[in-house]
C-alpha cells in the first residue's frame, strides 16, 4: 500500500491492523532479515510529502517524522537544530543516513538511536495522527519510557521542537573507528531564557537518561548575563555527576558482605560518559 497523505496511511493501517507503516526501512529490514519480523504486509510511507519536510509555528520547528538523516545534516537544518544535525550525520555510514529517517528513529526506540538523547533534551513532542484526521501530542519521553505508547492505527507524523536559539552539542563514542553504533551519546543544550542546561545521555540504558540534578547544580553555577565560560574543575565535575547518575554503583550487599564494585565494562562506560559531557557542555559555552 502506497498512500499520499497521513489520512490516507491510517486509513490504510486501520483496514489491516497488521500491517506495518515503513519509511526508510533501515531497522524494520534489519527484524526481517534477521528472522524476528514477519509482518503480513507494509504501509509505504515514502510518498507522503508531508512528512518529508518541516515549517516554523509558535516558535517551533515542526519536523516532518519522514526526514531522512542525510537532509537534516545538511547546513541549512544545521542552523535550525545543530545538535539533531550533529546526531543526523553521525547516524551510520551514507545508505543508512540516506534512507533511514527520524520518525523510524523514534519508533524503533533503540538504545543507540542517535536522535533520541537530543530530543530527549530539547523536550520535543510527538504530533501523532490517527484515524479520520485525528492528531494527538505525546512527549517524545513518554513514548521512549513506553508510557504513551502508539495506538494501533496510529503513526508518528511530526516532531515538535522548541527553537532556543541557544549552543547545543551532541557527541558519541562508537567501539569502533568511523560511523557506527553508539557505545554512549550526550546531546548538551542551553535554554538562556529559562537559565537552564539539559543533558541527557544515549546507549547506557534502554531509553535516554535526564541526569536532572546535574543539570540544576551546574547551571547554578553559570554567569547567565555574562561570560558563561566555567572552569575546568567545574566541567570536570559535571561530567563526573553526570557519569555517577547514569551508571551508578552497585547497591551495598543486603547481609553486610563484601562492597559489590562495578566491573570494567561499566567503570569504562561510565569514563566515557564523562568525558563526552565534559567536552559536549564546554563546547556549548564556548
Amino acid at each position: 500500500m502506497l498512500p499520499t497523505t497521513l489520512d490516507e496511511a491510517t486509513a490504510a493501517l486501520a483496514a489491516v491492523p497488521a500491517a506495518v507503516p515503513v519509511a526508510g526501512g533501515t531497522d524494520l529490514m534489519v527484524g526481517i532479515n534477521s528472522g524476528q519480523l514477519r509482518p503480513s504486509a507494509l504501509v509505504g510511507l515514502g510518498r507522503v510529502s508531508e512528512i518529508r519536510g518541516w515549517q516554523y509555528l509558535d516558535g517551533h520547528a515542526l519536523l516532518g517524522a519522514g526526514l531522512t538523516h542525510a537532509r537534516m545534516g545538511r547546513p541549512d537544518f544545521a542552523a535550525l537544530i545543530p545538535a539533531l544535525a550533529a546526531a543526523s550525520r553521525a547516524a551510520g555510514p551514507p545508505q543508512v543516513r540516506n534512507a533511514g529517517t527520524l520518525g523510524g528513529n523514534i519508533v524503533s526506540a533503540a538504545p543507540t538511536g542517535d536522535t533520541l538523547p537530543v530530543l530527549a533534551a530539547l523536550e520535543a513532542g510527538l504530533v501523532i495522527a490517527g484515524a479520520e484526521g485525528a492528531r494527538r501530542e505525546v512527549p517524545v519521553s513518554h513514548l521512549l519510557a513506553g508510557v504513551e505508547m502508539l495506538r494501533p492505527g496510529e503513526i508518528v507524523g511530526h516532531v515538535r521542537v522548541p527553537l532556543l536559539h541557544a549552543p547545543q552539542t551532541f557527541l558519541k563514542a562508537t567501539a569502533r573507528t568511523g560511523p557506527g553504533r553508539a557505545l554512549a551519546s550526550v546531546a548538551v543544550v542551553l535554554d538562556p531564557a529559562r537559565r537552564g542546561v539539559r543533558c541527557a545521555v544515549g546507549g547506557v540504558a534502554p531509553m535516554p537518561l535526564r541526569p536532572l540534578e546535574a543539570e540544576r547544580w551546574i547551571a547554578s553555577l553559570i554567569d547567565w548575563d555574562g561570560d558563561r565560560a566555567l572552569n575546568r574543575e567545574a566541567l570536570d565535575a559535571f561530567g563526573e555527576y553526570v557519569a555517577m547518575a547514569c551508571i551508578p554503583d552497585p547497591a551495598p550487599a543486603e547481609d553486610g558482605g563484601e562492597t559489590p564494585v562495578l566491573p570494567p565494562a561499566a567503570l569504562h562506560l561510565r569514563r566515557t560518559v564523562a568525558t563526552l559531557a565534559r567536552r559536549g557542555l564546554g563546547r556549548a559555552l564556548a
